[in-house]
């Protein structure tokens, strides 16, 4: 058998996403070449994208400590190991031990691209931790920065040109969540006064790229570019305002930020917390938001009066007419959020929520439920809180999850890494949400959301109350039925998706901070 050869034929089926036939030829490597670790790695790869998360895991963990990670041939190697055992833990709620194989896998790889990779890793892993401090992240932003020496940031220049040009750096100018989020400041910004450029990574095109070349100023695809070459571009563009859509999330281009190609660069809106970079000047929040969560910040904070986000629902779809307690007898509580953000806590509070309301269920919804094994992993760990297994149900991921939150009559948010789309996705479909806040940004996007509905006292400062409201809501039918009849309505009204105001609100602060620019120089 010609190893090499093989191996390329399962990796292009992989490509190709012929994932049985490429386990095929792997399992025939393995059993050739047992000590050969690319074989098992590339079949990690594969379960990944067959959603086989607890397989993935399994092989992860026995893969790993065959590694010599002294070893300079390993060493790459070893790395996409220990990224991929980042990403599964953080999938099956494992986050610490997600955080530090992020954390060395980033050692592994030293300067450059792939160590901040790992590190923005790190960093969106750590959002969903039950005790990470403000000094922890500043451990991690610190460790992005020593992965970036390869990048000398260009000086501050300031331009004077009729109109504020205003770009945005994203991957997800596509059929994505954070579009939801970010239609209104792409579209809704006065021609006035801005001129909007877009700095777009996306590679599969669809017809949102579409609509949003087609109208926006100028549009610029950098997904080819290397990060030194898009800021280059950019500053060629005079840009005034930068602004990143993406923080540390997958894909991101923060490096181009770190070159420091525009007057003024901002984050906020596809990200729930500080990117940690020098390079970035501020980052866009709210009034409730932002709490007590300047000490994870080494941005300064634009504190938008109402909401820094503007919904804007990817579909039209109508809530049911009534709450199926009506029908069904009984309560059914529910969370489409992803499961790595369920921590053990929460668990134990939607546990003494199921044991005080009398035959309540709970529906959990996530890939993660696409696969038995997930579905068994998951149920173990709920028979380990004392879950009675026939009053929840795991459902597997659906494109149209929206129509199921006609099963459910009160969505319960997770934390610390609360429920943003999500939450306004269960709100627009009738269904309240309860949610609890702390003092860190990520932690807040349920008060936020709910205070500008009107339904701030759903959203609560403890363990005890979360439980209280859940259970007091859940008792009040009548109450269910007028909130499905009228929430949507409600949100249209707010101004979460007032969205000439709230574009009218960030066209003002954009304005005020680089008014501002001699605090900057």
């Amino acid at each position: 058998m010609d190893i090499l050869k093989r191996y390329e034929a399962a990796l292009e089926l992989y490509k190709a996403r012929k994932f049985d036939a490429a386990l095929e030829i792997v399992d025939e490597l393995k059993n050739a070449t047992p000590h050969w670790k690319k074989s098992f790695l590339l079949e990690a790869y594969v379960r990944r994208e067959q959603d086989e998360f607890v397989k993935e895991f399994i092989l992860l963990t026995e893969l790993l400590p065959r590694f010599d990670f002294k070893s300079a041939d390993e060493k790459s190697l070893a790395a996409d190991a220990l990224s991929l055992f980042g990403s599964v833990n953080r999938v099956l709620g494992n986050i610490v031990a997600s955080v530090e194989s992020f954390k060395l896998a980033a050692m592994l790889e030293g300067v450059g691209v792939k160590a901040c990779t790992e590190t923005s890793n790190a960093l969106f892993a750590a959002n969903s931790a039950e005790n990470f401090s403000a000094a922890d992240f500043r451990e991690l932003y610190a460790a992005y920065k020593k992965y970036s020496a390869d990048i000398t940031p260009s000086p501050r220049r300031f331009y004077a040109h009729d109109k504020i040009r205003v770009g945005f750096v994203s991957v997800d100018f596509q059929w994505h969540v954070v579009m939801a989020w970010s239609w209104a400041l792409l579209t809704e910004l006065d021609k006035n006064f801005f001129a909007v450029y877009c700095y777009s990574g996306v590679k599969a095109p669809d017809k949102v790229t579409n609509h949003f070349r087609a109208t926006v100023d100028v549009w610029r695809d950098i997904a080819a570019l290397t990060d030194e070459q898009a800021a280059e571009l950019i500053r060629a563009d005079e840009i005034d305002i930068l602004f990143d859509l993406a923080g540390h999330t997958a894909d991101n281009r923060l490096r181009v930020f770190a070159y420091r190609p525009a007057s003024v660069q901002i984050s906020g809106v596809g990200y729930m917390n500080s990117t940690g970079l020098d390079a970035m000047d501020y980052f866009l929040s709210d009034v409730h938001c932002a709490g007590k969560s300047s000490p994870y910040f080494t941005e300064k904070l634009i504190l938008l009066p109402r909401s820094h986000i503007c919904y804007e629902p990817p579909t039209k779809l109508e809530p049911a007419a009534a709450p199926p307690c009506l029908a069904n007898g009984f309560v059914t509580f529910g969370s489409f959020n992803h499961f790595g953000k369920v921590t053990d806590s929460i668990l134990r509070a939607w546990k003494k929520i199921l044991d005080t309301v009398p035959n309540s269920r709970l529906i959990l919804k996530h890939k993660i439920f696409n696969r038995s094994d997930g579905r068994d992993f998951v149920s173990e760990r709920l028979k380990k809180f004392g879950f009675d297994s026939s009053r929840v149900e795991l459902r597997p991921y659906t494109a149209n999850h929206l129509a199921e939150y006609a099963d459910i009559d009160v969505a319960l948010d997770t934390f610390p890494y609360t429920g943003g789309v999500t939450t306004c996705e269960a709100l627009y479909m009738g269904v309240p949400v309860v949610s609890l806040y702390g003092d860190r940004h990520g932690t807040r996007f349920g008060l936020s959301i709910l205070t500008n509905v009107g339904l701030e006292a759903l959203a609560v400062d403890s363990f005890g109350a979360y439980v209280e409201r859940a259970v007091a809501l859940a008792g009040d039918w009548e109450l269910l039925q007028v909130l499905r009849t009228n929430l949507r309505g409600m949100m249209k009204l707010s101004p979460l998706m007032d969205a000439t105001n709230y574009a009218r609100a960030v066209g003002e602060a954009l304005i005020t901070i680089l008014a501002l620019k001699e605090e900057l120089k």
